[in-house]
């Protein structure tokens, strides 16, 4: 009988290789809260599109709703629908940014959906084939995407019995530069928004996003849409974050070894080691949502050691450098990604937190804690 080599231990008590999904509803349900404290005199609503960014609308959605959401913000009909369901008898408002579509009639009015007119041909239509459909209105005032363009507002200004019969339940724009605070498009968009809010006082209006809200009060109106700070991403800038982490990747260690001077890591070859370095390949890859530009300076974690990424991430597998891991390891071992790290995360694959959320990949075991 042959002693095993530390770095192959025995494996008889070793985790399944299969990479986790932690979800922590109650920390969504504190980030809410969170938000309505800085907004005290609005009403936050919740962006739950991509099935709730990638975490499933059917946990997210009512995780919400308890919390005191009622209003919801989806892109896609299909993903309304999903959002229903979700719900079951709590009551909500369900908005759909793309716009009013004929072909979708039937299910707005069976599912009761409010879609976001975004032109004037679309309001037209509304008038036409549904007056009594309650809907928002989009204001473009700055990020030229969706919305009334500045024509179309100045002629819906100046005569606003366009909408005489009409339900409008809300008026709305979005911030194209709130998480650059010092950014003057953004008091250029506030002041277009108030010049319009001025033309509907009555009606409910919404602007800030999740970076918008921690603009100030000039920016809260009505509704607040906030997405990414429910889950946890989107620190103040300079500032210390007031949202909890949401999300986290537990990746079990397949296999650990020590390299030498010399050896290569991963596809193409493109990190050589220049001295002896203990490395552990991990069960998870882009095909479960860690980007492939993470072997830029991504990064995960043991215990509160930090472990960098070496090499190229690869479909299924990832290896990192444990060298600063003190406590003895083996197969089966947690390695950790995301959680407070998700911003760290996102910059060394040159991209935004929203990105990798939504492609959380479906082979993770999903652990929803409440």
């Amino acid at each position: 009988m042959t002693t095993p080599r530390p770095d192959h231990p025995d494996r008889g008590t070793a985790a399944r290789p299969a990479p986790r999904l932690i979800i922590d509803l109650g920390a969504i349900r504190r980030n809410y809260a969170t938000l309505q404290s800085l907004a005290p005199t609005a009403h936050v609503g919740a962006v739950v599109k991509a099935n709730g960014y990638g975490l499933a609308a059917a946990e997210v959605v009512p995780t919400l709703a308890d919390a005191g959401c009622r209003c919801f913000y989806v892109a896609h009909t299909s993903e309304a629908r999903e959002v229903r369901e979700a719900l079951g008898e709590r009551p909500a408002d369900i908005f759909v940014f793309n716009g009013f579509w004929p072909s979708e009639l039937d299910e707005l009015r069976t599912l009761s959906l409010f879609p976001v007119i975004n032109d004037l041909g679309q309001l037209e239509a509304l008038r036409q084939q549904a007056p009594d459909l309650p809907f928002a209105l989009h204001f473009d005032t700055g990020m030229s995407r969706l919305g009334l363009d500045a024509d179309e507002t100045d002629a819906l200004i100046a005569d606003p019995t366009r909408l005489d019969g009409l339900h409008l339940r809300q008026i709305m724009s979005h911030l194209a530069c709130a998480d650059a605070p010092d950014h003057p498009l953004n008091a250029r968009q506030q002041q277009r928004f108030d010049r319009i809010r001025r033309a509907f006082p009555a009606i409910p209006a919404s602007l800030s996003n999740s970076a918008g809200t921690v603009l100030g009060p000039d920016y809260h109106y009505d509704v607040l849409r906030p997405g990414l700070a429910l889950f946890g991403g989107m620190p103040p800038v300079g500032q210390p974050s007031p949202f909890e982490p949401v999300v986290s990747i537990e990746a079990p260690i397949l296999q650990i070894r020590t390299l030498r001077a010399g050896d290569t890591v991963g596809y193409g070859a493109s990190l050589t080691v220049d001295g002896p370095r203990r490395v552990a390949t991990v069960a998870a890859g882009y095909a479960d949502g860690l980007l492939r530009a993470f072997g830029n300076g991504g990064f995960g974690r043991i215990g509160e050691a930090r472990v960098p990424i070496l090499g190229r991430v690869s479909m299924d597998l990832i290896c990192v450098d444990i060298d600063a891991v003190r406590d003895p390891l083996k197969p089966g071992d947690p390695v950790r990604f995301l959680g407070a790290d998700i911003e760290d995360m996102a910059q060394s694959a040159a991209t935004i937190p929203y990105e990798f959320l939504v492609r959380l990949g479906i082979r993770f075991d999903r652990d929803y804690r409440p």
